[in-house]
């Protein structure tokens, strides 16, 4: 599956944006979907995933903060951010998993595509 992720831009802090993804090429309702994001310097890591049922996982630096949500007839994932602050700052990716249980997408591992990263900037 191909991923196309946007909204990323220069928030201030407290602010908020919604990040979207679109997905294309495969069967989106079937797939688990989350959101990446990478620091500078820093590794990859997964804060948010929502499972074909609609259940969701959270990092717990973004919880209370962060909705995962997805609309399958758009094939289109969003991460809705509130609460901006400056260590959100990063590249965010989407990613897909295929055809797995819940609780595997809290693992990077469960994810086979990836798209490009759109960056957040949030300032003080």
């Amino acid at each position: 599956v191909q991923l196309q992720a946007s909204g990323g831009g220069f928030v201030q802090a407290g602010g908020h944006l919604r990040l979207s993804c679109v997905a294309s090429g495969g069967t989106f309702r079937s797939y688990g979907m989350g959101w990446f994001r990478q620091a500078p310097g820093q590794e990859r890591h997964l804060v948010a995933a929502i499972h074909r049922s609609g259940g969701t996982y959270y990092a717990d630096s973004v919880k209370g903060r962060f909705t995962i949500s997805r609309d399958n007839a758009k094939n289109t994932v969003y991460l809705q951010m509130n609460g901006l602050r400056p260590g959100d700052t990063a590249a965010y990716y989407c990613a897909a998993a295929p055809s797995v249980i819940l609780s595997n997408l809290a693992s990077q591992s469960a994810y086979t595509d990836f798209g490009q990263g759109t960056l957040l900037t949030v300032f003080s």
